[in-house]
C-alpha cells in the first residue's frame, strides 16, 4: 500500500447483495473501486449485527485492491489477530470502543496491518492527537455508526482540524457515512482522501448489470474534484 493523497473511492459492501458478496466485490473493483470497505458490527457497540472474521476471510479471496476493515465492535483487542489472519490490509478501531486505543493501534500494526482509528460524530479531533504517530488512517464518521443509507452529518470542521494536526505524516483521512455526489467535494476540500460510499455506489446496479457501479464511482470522483 504505497501512500498517496489522491482521492480513493471505497465502496462499502454493506450496501451490496449479501447473497452474492464475492461477485459484488469483483464487479465493483472492475468498475473502478480503489478500496473495498468492510463494516463489521457487533450489535453491542452499534445497534446492528453484520459478520466476523470468517466472512472477511472468504471475501479476501475476491479482493484485489485494498481490504479496508472497519470494526464497529467492543472490545477490539481480542479479535485483532483473527482479522489479520482473515487478510485485512487496514484495520480500524473506534477510539470510543475501549480505554486503551494506543495499545490497540500498536497491536494492529504488530499484527502486520495498517492501523486506523475512527471518530464518531460527537467525538472531537483532539481525541486522537496523541496517537497520530501510530495511525495510518483516521476515519471520520459523518453518520452515527450502525446502518447504511443515513443522511450526512457535516464534519468538515473536524476534517480540517485533523488535516492540520496530521501535517506531513502519511495518514489518510477517510470519510464514512452519507458520501455521495452532493457531499464529496466539501470533505475532499477539507482534507479527506478516502471516501466510503455504500448506497451511492451500488444504487441502480447489480452483478448482472454492473455498469451503474462505474457510473456512480466516476460521478463521486468527479464531484470530489479528483
Amino acid at each position: 500500500m504505497p501512500f498517496d493523497r489522491s482521492v480513493k473511492i471505497a465502496p462499502s459492501i454493506l450496501a451490496a447483495d449479501f447473497a452474492n458478496f464475492g461477485a459484488e466485490v469483483q464487479a465493483v473493483e472492475a468498475q473502478g473501486a480503489d478500496w473495498i470497505h468492510v463494516d463489521v458490527m457487533d450489535g453491542h457497540f452499534v445497534p446492528n449485527l453484520t459478520f466476523g472474521p470468517p466472512m472477511v476471510k472468504a471475501l479476501r479471496k475476491h479482493v484485489t485492491t485494498v481490504m479496508d476493515v472497519h470494526l464497529m465492535i467492543a472490545p477490539v483487542d481480542p479479535y485483532i489477530d483473527a482479522f489479520a489472519d482473515a487478510g485485512a490490509d487496514v484495520l480500524t478501531a473506534h477510539v470510543e470502543a475501549g480505554p486503551h486505543i494506543h495499545r490497540t493501534l500498536q497491536a494492529i500494526r504488530g499484527a502486520g496491518m495498517k492501523a486506523g482509528v475512527a471518530l464518531n460524530p460527537g467525538t472531537p479531533a483532539s481525541a486522537v492527537a496523541h496517537v497520530l504517530d501510530l495511525c495510518d488512517l483516521v476515519c471520520v464518521m459523518t453518520v452515527n455508526p450502525g446502518f447504511g443509507g443515513q443522511s450526512f452529518i457535516d464534519m468538515t470542521g473536524k476534517i480540517t482540524e485533523l488535516r492540520e494536526m496530521i501535517g506531513d505524516r502519511e495518514v489518510h483521512i477517510e470519510i464514512d457515512g452519507g458520501v455521495d455526489v452532493g457531499t464529496a467535494e466539501s470533505v475532499v476540500q477539507a482534507g479527506a482522501d478516502v471516501l466510503v460510499a455504500g448506497s451511492a455506489v451500488f444504487r441502480g446496479g447489480s452483478v448482472a448489470n454492473p455498469a451503474p457501479y462505474g457510473e456512480n464511482i466516476r460521478a463521486i470522483r468527479a464531484a470530489a474534484g479528483a
